[in-house]
């Protein structure tokens, strides 16, 4: 069979890899051809774009970058045109993706979207477009199933959540190794993850950075981007007391003593890795000022989404200075609170389900392909 998937951010590209690996198990024949990102790369196909080249923040920056994201999508549709593939595979990134299964459904192509779009939060219309264009829909969060079927009428399949599998099939990290071979000291870490796009990286490190004298008994690790280049850190490295390994997420979080982390797909990792945390958001100021207007949730973090009550801390916008990230950054190393994070962490993951995501959703895709 013949897969064109399209991923367009650092989460997206984990979960298609996986789901590749997935696809080839049940279908030794599989031939991929994608939008997305090195890990996918590594699982062979043909990679059209990179996601560092599709990943534009917030509303002004998508509006200021519109030529080229029409130039994306059209040069998407030709592609898949000569390459006619089985079966389209979108990977969440809703923006791109449902423009491009309008366009594939009037085409007579098999759509299937991989990792709902959030409308349970925001631009809950775009379900008149999913009704319309996607033929099977494979959901990750326990609650999507109820508010796809019970709300709007609309049936979906609830395989679990990918980064279960994801962490469950890595390697376990030897921490003295670990920091030998990136000149790290004895101290315990305390991981920085500002995300994985320029913009909201130059937002969130000029804060992280601002405690960490403050915290001498720990060392600061930046966990570096695989979008992004090691030369792009280096103003952030000036001072003293921080280090940045790129590329390696996974490894710095199961060696973490606590972690601080831009709301996105990362809350969740660090809470699968069992490591206290403290949820950062800041965004443009026009950017925030919209989002605020239009999505209807109590919170950001997945974390807290899923368990429905605040798990861990949020410091969005304004509240998300050098005065509350240190003060809370001293509430979850204090032994109470962590032991009450690592239960609710427990409880997370047993509403999440088990193992078994990626091979679930390939061979529902498999077999109606099939």
């Amino acid at each position: 069979m013949k897969y064109y998937i399209i991923a367009g951010e650092a989460s997206g590209d984990l979960h298609a890899s996986n789901l590749m690996k997935s696809l080839k198990i049940i279908d030794p024949n599989a031939e991929f051809r994608f939008w997305g990102g090195d890990l996918m790369q590594a699982q062979g196909g043909t990679m059209v774009k990179h996601y560092r080249d599709l990943a534009f923040m917030g509303f002004a920056e998508v509006v200021m970058n519109l030529r080229t994201i029409m130039n994306n999508i059209s040069i998407c549709k030709k592609d898949i045109t000569a390459y006619k593939p089985d079966a389209l595979i979108f990977i969440d990134y809703p923006g791109f993706n449902l423009r491009i299964a309008k366009w594939s459904k009037e085409q007579g192509y098999a759509n299937h979207f991989y990792i709902s779009p959030q409308i349970w939060a925001w631009k809950e219309n775009r379900i008149k477009a999913i009704k319309r264009d996607i033929d099977h829909m494979y959901v990750i969060l326990p609650f999507e199933k109820e508010f796809y079927e019970n709300k709007h009428d609309f049936p979906v399949n609830f395989v679990g959540h990918p980064l279960i599998d994801a962490i469950d099939n890595r390697k376990n990290t030897d921490v003295e190794n670990f920091k030998k071979e990136n000149n790290l000291d004895k101290r315990p870490i305390i991981a920085l993850l500002p995300g994985s796009r320029k913009q909201e990286i130059s937002k969130m490190l000029e804060v992280m950075l601002s405690i960490t004298q403050d915290f001498k008994e720990y060392q600061f690790v930046i966990a570096g981007a695989p979008s992004q280049d090691p030369e792009f850190y280096q103003p952030y490295l000036k001072k003293t007391n921080i280090n940045l390994v790129m590329n390696k997420t996974y490894d710095i979080l199961s060696c973490a003593h606590a972690a601080l982390v831009t709301s996105g797909t990362a809350t969740l990792e660090t809470a699968l890795f069992k490591v206290p945390e403290v949820v950062c958001y800041k965004g443009s100021y026009i950017s925030y000022h919209i989002a605020k207007r239009i999505i209807n949730l109590d919170y950001i973090s997945l974390v807290n989404l899923i368990m429905d009550r605040e798990v861990v801390k949020e410091l969005i916008q304004g509240e998300f200075n050098t005065d509350s990230l240190k003060e809370e950054l001293h509430k979850i190393l204090e032994e109470k609170n962590r032991a009450r994070l690592l239960k609710d962490y427990d409880q997370l993951e047993q509403k999440l389900g088990g193992t078994g995501a990626s091979l679930e959703t390939a061979s529902l895709i498999y077999n109606t392909i099939k």
